[in-house]
């Protein structure tokens, strides 16, 4: 038998929070029978394993009665877990109090206790519509039409009839228009990550007339907030496909301020207006709206106070990552490599906690993005520390595009600190990863060759300065390359040059060029 055989149980366990894991013990003891309760004791073996090895659980219950149906037990535990979650989170979203009230309403139907039933029924509604929870008004109406059946439609007009008709039609609607946004949605995202932006231009187009047929000759403000939502969230992606920016911002906009303004509607939804600020903070940044970025970035380190994150690790894990990789790349990319620097503390403190729950891409954002801080405030060498997590990281490698950017800007601190055989060592280095993966960036031919220059003129500095005049030149036309644009997204390189060139001061000549306020 594989000694990682089937791992669900051992997930579900470890996705358990403290006040989960104490619950489940209570609830076992409860719902089982006999003193030794066999699942508290399997729960608690797996518990303590960081990865699953059934050979091991089978060898710590040898002898056991367990082990004869063992894959039943499992399922067991499986089920008994589910069951105790259910009861411990019974009222912790809508969706769940709606179910419930559901279920308690067929129970009372079936008991024949209509007039309880209707009660029930009615609560259920109330809360529905107030949350927008269309699916379940269906749900709600079917439940309520047994029970005027059930009475020979007793009390009722032909046109209460009729109005029921035509409440059914209204929600099935709703529905209809809201299905219709989220598919044109979902496909214009599937475009854009498969395609990238701005590839097909008519297709985008397509997108863009079906999002306005779906909504036809209805008003937009008559449309729910889940519709109006999808509304604004297609037309942002649309948008941005089409390197619009401006109307990107505005729906994305648009957006913050219906979640805002409703914040019972999207209270069980964190996730989503995480994504949206987000997502607004960096095409603020790319409009150069640096007033509504820090307005926002505040919004989202606002974000743990108003939200429970300690019952959401994940949403914890996403708000750490997003929240300083953006005010970090902000700061970068504006020339403030002292305010950028002051954020290194705690992304340390967060990489700790939240070691092995963020992706290797993301952590080495995260160190790049730090040697660059450290690099504009001088602190050369331990600038080189985190880069050399990167470069001396086999999984990292996988990922071309920042390892070789990684690499470029190790050469740029070793020839700060003049090491020209480091440079030299480093240079081939990077020659021998280039071709082996058959990369054709024209700004890493660039660079590189700019390098094997700079070592032959080293000590000239007259000679340098020419070299690093022509290498701004020659930067400042790939930096308006489509192509090409992604090498300069986690350092300013073509300004990096100018100053060297000119002996200019590199934090000013970034702030400007980005249009960072100076009285901000």
């Amino acid at each position: 038998m594989s000694g990682k055989s089937s791992d669900q149980l051992h997930r579900l366990i470890h996705s358990l929070n403290k006040q989960e894991k104490r619950h489940f013990k209570i609830f076992a003891g409860r719902h089982t029978i006999g003193e030794q309760n066999s699942y508290v004791l399997l729960f608690d073996v797996i518990e303590k394993m960081e990865v699953y090895d059934e050979r091991q659980v089978l060898k710590h219950f040898a002898g056991s009665a367990l082990i004869n149906n063992f894959s039943i037990a499992k399922g067991r535990l499986y089920d008994t877990i589910l069951r105790s979650l259910d009861v411990y989170h019974h009222n912790s979203s809508v969706d769940a109090q709606l179910w419930k009230e559901l279920h308690f309403a067929e129970i009372l139907y079936k008991k024949t206790l209509y007039d309880q039933c209707g009660k029930r029924l009615k609560s259920a509604r109330k809360l529905a519509e107030k949350f927008e929870k269309h699916a379940v008004l269906t749900q709600i109406y079917a439940m309520e039409k047994a029970l005027h059946e059930k009475d020979g439609y007793a009390g009722f007009e032909d046109q209460d009839i009729i109005n029921i008709l035509e409440e059914d039609e209204q929600i099935v609607d709703e529905i209809k228009t809201y299905n219709e946004l989220w598919n044109v949605k979902a496909r214009l995202f599937h475009l854009l990550n498969t395609k990238g932006r701005a590839r097909d231009k008519e297709e985008l187009e397509r997108f863009r007339k079906m999002i306005d047929a779906t909504l036809q000759h209805k008003s937009l403000e008559g449309l729910s907030v889940s519709s109006r939502f999808m509304y604004h969230h297609a037309y942002s992606a649309y948008y941005f496909g089409v390197a619009d920016a401006e109307r990107c911002r505005y729906h994305l906009q648009s957006n913050v301020d219906l979640i805002e303004s409703n914040t019972e509607i999207f209270r069980d939804e964190p996730n989503v207006y995480f994504g949206v600020l987000t997502n607004l903070i960096y095409v603020c940044s790319r409009l150069k709206r640096y007033q509504d970025v820090l307005k926002n970035l505040k919004k989202l380190h606002a974000l743990p106070e108003r939200l429970d994150t300690a019952r959401n690790e994940d949403l914890e894990v996403k708000l750490f990552s997003s929240a300083n990789s953006l005010e970090l790349t902000l700061y970068n990319s504006s020339g403030q490599f002292s305010k950028a620097m002051a954020l290194i503390p705690s992304i340390e403190e967060g990489l700790a906690r939240f070691e092995g729950k963020i992706s290797k891409l993301r952590e080495a954002h995260f160190c790049l993005s730090i040697a660059v801080a450290l690099y504009g405030c001088g602190k050369h060498n331990v600038a080189l520390k985190w880069l050399s997590r990167i470069t001396n990281d086999h999984e990292i490698s996988k990922s071309e595009w920042i390892y070789a950017v990684a690499q470029l800007f190790t050469i740029i601190v070793q020839m700060e600190l003049k090491h020209a055989d480091v440079v030299m060592y480093v240079t081939r280095n990077v020659q021998r990863y280039l071709k082996s993966r058959n990369r054709s960036y024209k700004f890493e031919s660039v660079f590189v060759k700019f390098v094997q220059q700079w070592l032959k003129a080293f000590g000239n500095e007259t000679e340098l300065r020419k070299l690093f005049g022509k290498l701004h030149k020659d930067l400042l036309e790939l930096e308006q390359d489509p192509k090409e644009q992604a090498a300069f997204e986690y350092f300013d390189f073509p300004s990096w040059a100018a100053c060297k060139s000119s002996q200019q001061n590199l934090s000013e000549l970034m702030r400007i060029k980005s249009g960072w306020p100076e009285d901000l």
